[in-house]
């Protein structure tokens, strides 16, 4: 749980008043991680599906994702979860929308060429994000974001130069789509965040099943191991991810949110590599690290900076 109220003593000292977002920023970026590498696993869940088509795989995907949501809203909300869900107003709609479009798009991407080719388009999010959120929040980046950003993509480079020829055109373009669908997301829920965005998630995957039975409707049957990845990781990997990814947005900027989830898609195509021999070629591999190393570095001093900040009892300069 994120801290809201955070003070921290110097030893010997009276303790001094921390600024909420120092403490936060860093328990965010911690979120942030652990959320991409969980849903950095959803490519080699794909691999595993035997017989299950796109369609079938994201009507059962947004069916466990609804249910886990609603839970943790009927536990966290009780009788007021359906307050909440009328809370989150036209923004909880759009966004829910943009979720539901993004993760249609992403298993038609992923299903129509590979976890690679669509893992490194993917990871034009950030840049993405970036622009949009100059564009509509006026959100300046930090300098250590600008590099990480920088360096991240003269890797993305490397990987799309060699990595495009590898997957058909259709599959190419279904990620762009899912890249610009979860930019708009995580600018809204960004633009949005003293609303809880949770509902979001909800109204994403009923988006997602409506849509799905109004295109294969009387066609959804599937065998019980492809139903169980299904739920498995819709229910608790992308439910649980997301609502770390909605959390973190409150604490951290639109390119920030977006750029440490290029863990994620630096990562997927290294699983399915290792456990499928689906493998990524010599240059996509060293882009890949240069996107990795570049992630941790930016973490890696926040984390050394909000330390070092609160350690000293000193407010953050924002």
């Amino acid at each position: 749980m994120l801290n809201q109220n955070s003070d921290v003593g110097v030893a010997g000292a009276p303790a001094v008043p921390i600024k909420p977002s120092d403490r936060d920023r860093v328990v965010a970026i911690a979120m942030i991680a652990v959320s991409s590498i969980i849903l950095s696993f959803g490519g080699l869940i794909v691999r595993n599906i035997e017989e299950a088509d796109p369609w079938q795989i994201n009507f059962y995907r947004a069916s466990g994702l609804s249910v886990a949501i609603a839970v943790v809203l009927a536990v966290n909300y009780r009788g007021e979860a359906v307050d909440r869900i009328r809370r989150s107003g036209l923004a909880g709609v759009i966004a829910g929308g943009s979720l539901a479009a993004a993760g249609m798009s992403y298993i038609q991407a992923i299903t129509h060429t590979t976890v690679a080719n669509t893992m490194f388009t993917l990871a034009a999010i950030p840049f993405i994000t970036a622009a949009m959120a100059w564009l509509f929040l006026q959100e300046r980046l930090r300098l250590a974001t600008v590099v990480s950003m920088a360096m991240a993509f003269i890797g993305i480079m490397l990987m799309v130069v060699d990595g495009f020829g590898l997957g058909a055109t259709y599959g190419n373009l279904m990620a762009l789509a899912t890249a610009l669908f979860f930019s708009i997301f995580a600018i809204i829920v960004r633009k949005n965040r003293n609303i809880d965005m949770l509902p979001a998630l909800l109204i994403s995957g009923i988006a997602i099943m409506l849509t799905t039975l109004s295109v294969r409707y009387g066609q959804l049957s599937i065998g019980w191991h492809d139903l169980m990845l299904c739920i498995v990781w819709g229910g608790l990997m992308s439910g649980f991810a997301n609502w770390m990814f909605i959390a973190a947005s409150r604490h951290l900027a639109a390119a920030e949110l977006t750029l440490f989830m290029l863990l994620e898609f630096a990562l997927a195509p290294i699983w399915v590599w290792l456990f499928l021999s689906e493998g990524p070629t010599r240059w996509s591999l060293i882009g890949g690290l240069v996107v990795i190393t570049s992630v941790c570095g930016r973490t890696l001093l926040e984390l050394h900076r909000d330390g070092h900040r609160l350690k000293r009892g000193r407010p953050s300069p924002g």
